[in-house]
């Protein structure tokens, strides 16, 4: 797929790569035997590059752990890895390609002239220059130089073969989410990958009425196969900040658990409140959205070697999340509206406490918010600290389900009357969060609504968790 796109995405601003000033490049034809140049030859740039000896391999940065998206190891065909490729620099800049890992049409080459899958009319690039593709075995993505002329770089390391003007092919590279591609001196690409899984486990349902309201579901997540992650962001100045967060915010909650230690810790005292807070700031610090924000509600559950099972939820704004075990019903999140008593008890101990009856700050109604950059810049009282439940403990044997909902339904429907939908709705699951959407549209609710329906009883007879 290629499109023409006069504006670049908003994941690309902040990128700083001021040592690679270029970034495509494609052999096509060389004469060997003349200086002259050719129509439709490959220009050979005279730069001077540094490149690493044969055996140096492409590496990653070794200052810290990486906590990109593409980094996660998928299991099985139920995940499917999504590959948005951009180019932000030279002669074609806003031409971009996308390719899922399960796509016919791999591999993607990138060259000057077709049959290339991303042409660029650059002459530093050569005909067929770069390839991407997908690697079954490994479930990553990868760059390989095709032997160009003037050389392929991911993150500033070069990547083709180092015997310049060999045309022999380079080692395959592994890609990951924000890598920068530079074919020379002037064309750049940025990469974005997504994890996505297709799969719904039994006992979830989920519906919506979307407008800018993103669900999402996760379970496993992908490389920490004991944990999952429901959740939903409800947008506000468009879906942008809403539909970042609900790529961002699990992919950086699967890393996070990734590490071995962190995991045991979390199985070991029952309790994640560190991950989910740690994610939650990893996941603001990415959004790059100035005048479009988003509540969060994430709910993480998890089963210990026992297949006793524990939920924990974070939360930004007023879309909340309930729990009943056993007939108790447990709210799990926090309002962070600012006419909410607890959110104008944490504004007064900042020393900037709201006056009688100021009930918005900036216009919004929310006090805490992923995104809004322009608003937190304004208003030192916008907060993006979320709430954090205790974990609460599922035993075995116990019946329990939750619900998680933007603040439309709640604001027409009580924990009380959701709680007897459930009980009306039987089988439950998805015809429950039709019924509830339903409900709520009765009732005249005043905006879009989205609903999440765990039933832990079936979840736990999921193949995922039963074997």
């Amino acid at each position: 797929i290629q499109t023409n796109r006069s504006d670049s995405s908003p994941r690309i601003h902040g990128i700083a790569d001021t040592s690679i000033q270029g970034e495509i490049h494609v052999i096509d034809v060389r004469n060997e035997t003349s200086e002259e140049i050719h129509l439709g030859s490959t220009l050979r740039s005279t730069r001077q590059t540094s490149r690493p000896s044969p055996d140096q391999k492409h590496k990653r940065g070794d200052s810290g752990e990486d906590t990109r998206n593409g980094s996660i190891p998928l299991k099985d065909n139920a995940h499917r890895s999504c590959l948005d490729l951009e180019v932000i620099a030279g002669p074609c800049q806003g031409i971009s390609c996308s390719r899922q890992s399960t796509s016919p049409t791999l591999p993607i080459t990138l060259g000057r002239v077709p049959p290339s899958e991303l042409v660029l009319r650059d002459s530093e690039v050569s005909g067929k220059h770069a390839q991407i593709n997908w690697n079954s075995k490994t479930m990553k993505w990868e760059l390989v130089d095709m032997g160009s002329l003037n050389g392929t770089f991911l993150n500033s390391q070069a990547v083709h073969h180092p015997d310049d003007g060999s045309r022999h092919w380079g080692e395959p590279a592994e890609l990951a989410d924000g890598d920068i591609i530079a074919l020379e001196t002037s064309s750049k690409l940025s990469v974005h990958i997504a994890l996505e899984n297709r799969r719904v486990p039994a006992g979830v349902g989920i519906t919506s009425d979307p407008m800018v309201d993103i669900s999402f579901c996760q379970y496993p997540l992908q490389g920490v196969e004991q944990f999952g992650l429901f959740g939903i962001f409800d947008g506000h100045g468009g879906d942008g900040a809403a539909r970042a967060a609900s790529k961002i915010l699990p992919e950086k909650v699967a890393n996070i658990l990734s590490q071995h230690e962190t995991k045991e810790k979390v199985l070991s005292c029952s309790d994640a409140s560190d991950v989910l807070r740690y994610a939650f700031s990893l996941t603001e610090a990415a959004i790059d959205h100035q005048y479009e924000g988003c509540t969060a509600t994430a709910l993480l559950i998890w089963f210990d070697q026992n297949k006793a099972c524990f939920a924990q939820c974070a939360n930004l704004g007023d879309s909340a999340c309930v729990l009943s075990v056993n007939g108790k019903m447990t709210d799990m999140t926090e309002d962070h509206r600012v006419a909410s008593a607890n959110e104008r008890a944490r504004i007064a101990r900042s020393g900037q406490p709201l006056k009688d009856g100021e009930v918005r700050l900036c216009g919004l109604n929310l006090a805490r918010v992923l995104g809004d950059r322009f608003l937190k810049e304004q208003d030192s009282r916008f907060s993006s600290e979320p709430y954090v439940s205790p974990a609460i403990h599922i035993a075995k044997g116990s019946t329990a389900f939750a619900i998680i909902a933007s603040d439309e339904l709640w604001d027409v429907i009580t924990t009380k009357k959701a709680e007897q939908l459930v009980v009306e709705s039987q089988p439950v699951s998805s015809p429950f969060c039709s019924r509830v959407l339903s409900e709520a549209r009765n009732l005249r609710t005043k905006d879009n609504t989205s609903v999440i329906f765990v039933d832990f009883d079936i979840l736990r007879t999921d193949p995922c968790i039963a074997t």
